[in-house]
């Protein structure tokens, strides 16, 4: 009984180790036949590869549109209509009649100023004037004397010469004295405080009992039935301007637009820069604007040319370049092209060289695209296209294996 047992025992254990050598050497056949079919294939072949996946409202075709140009520049609202109302003659500032915001007429009287030193000098030079008169009447009368006198022979010629001088200086200081007097008065004329042009009193520079000096401020006058707005354009685009053109003004704190007219392009460029300083013109005759007031102005070109044009989030810039990607044969091609005009208000950008019309762009902007990547077009998705992350890949993996 020993021995069969004995026997029994080494069958099974023969047994099972022919089991395990013939699964072993199948493990081994299957290892071979996995090695020699992997034999030639390249590391980036034996990796599976992500194809990313777009809907189409996420690719675009570049299209033909008339772009509008639009040239641009803002600055404050100035009134060419403002004087400055100065003191003539130096006096005290007896009052004014006029306050800040006060609407004053051409000619009228806005204040008064001593002015008796004024009147003093008119009244020294009036008499200064008879004097020279009386002096010239004296020497024309010595004058017609020395000629009779010379007639007989009495004096000699250089006597009638020196007479005929002496008249002569005489009248001389009779027409200095009469300069010097007009001129006072005038300035006496001058010195009354009377408005130039009618307007809006727009500050008061001097005080009543205030002493003046001669050219002194003292009140500022504006008209705002005009008012102007200064800009400055590049050189490449001032030549599509020109007088007389209409441009839209969005002015603060109004909210319909303004219409305006170019009045004036500067013959040069301003010094250190490539701009060309223009200057509007606007109608304000209601009085609505004020002078200060912030404004911007838009000059409205057409384009009768249909140009290739992409929206802008289809582009992006790299080391100073603008791209766009693009789909061709199946994979993903960044495309280095050359941009001219813009259109702010479509939001579109017109493409000179880098695409034709066949060319499908991605039509937004996406993270971590690489150039040569595999890339499709479907027609519907859950969720944005974008590159599979590497939990992504193993999940997928794992996935696969079990």
């Amino acid at each position: 009984m020993a021995a069969i047992r004995l026997t029994n025992s080494r069958r099974k254990l023969w047994i099972m180790g022919a089991v395990a050598a013939a699964v072993l050497a199948a493990g081994a056949g299957v290892t071979v036949l996995a090695s020699k079919g992997d034999e030639g294939k390249k590391p980036e072949e034996k990796k599976a590869e992500t194809v990313l996946e777009f809907v189409p409202t996420e690719v675009v075709a570049p299209k033909r549109v008339s772009m509008p140009g639009l040239i641009e520049f803002s600055g404050p609202l100035v009134a060419p209509g403002t004087v400055i109302v100065r003191a003539k003659s130096a006096g005290s500032l007896l009052n004014l009649s006029v306050a800040e915001g006060s609407r004053v007429k051409a000619g009228q009287v806005l204040g008064q100023i001593d002015l008796e030193e004024l009147r003093y000098r008119i009244a020294e030079r009036s008499a200064a004037l008879e004097s020279a008169r009386a002096q010239l009447d004296q020497t024309e009368r010595h004058y017609k004397a020395s000629q009779g006198l010379a007639a007989q022979n009495f004096i000699a010629a250089t006597a009638l010469d020196s007479s005929r001088a002496a008249m002569e200086a005489a009248r001389a200081q009779m027409l200095a004295a009469r300069a010097q007097l007009d001129t006072s008065q005038v300035s006496l004329r001058q010195a009354a405080l009377i408005a130039p042009i009618s307007g809006i009193v727009a500050k008061r520079h001097a005080l009543p009992g205030e002493k003046l000096a001669p050219e002194q401020q003292i009140l500022s006058i504006v008209d705002l039935s005009r008012l102007e707005l200064a800009g400055l354009v590049g050189t490449h685009e001032v030549g599509r301007l020109k007088p007389g053109m209409v441009v839209q003004v969005r002015v603060e704190g109004v909210e319909a637009p303004v219409e305006a007219r170019i009045a004036r392009i500067a013959p040069a460029a301003e010094p250190g820069t490539r701009s060309i300083g223009v200057t509007l013109e606007l109608s304000n005759r209601e009085e609505s604007l004020r002078a200060g007031q912030y404004a911007l102005a838009r000059v409205q070109l057409p384009d009768e040319t249909q140009r290739l044009s992409l929206p802008e989030t289809a582009l992006s810039s790299s080391g100073g370049q603008e791209q766009v990607w693009m789909i061709e044969n199946g994979a993903l091609v960044r495309r280095i092209v050359t941009t001219g005009r813009r259109d702010v208000r479509e939001g579109r950008v017109e493409i000179l060289q880098g695409l034709n019309e066949q060319a499908q762009v991605l039509g937004a902007r996406f993270d971590n695209l690489r150039d040569g990547a595999k890339a499709t077009v479907v027609q519907a998705k859950s969720k944005p296209a974008k590159l599979a992350s590497a939990a992504d890949q193993a999940g997928a993996s794992k996935h696969k294996s079990n």
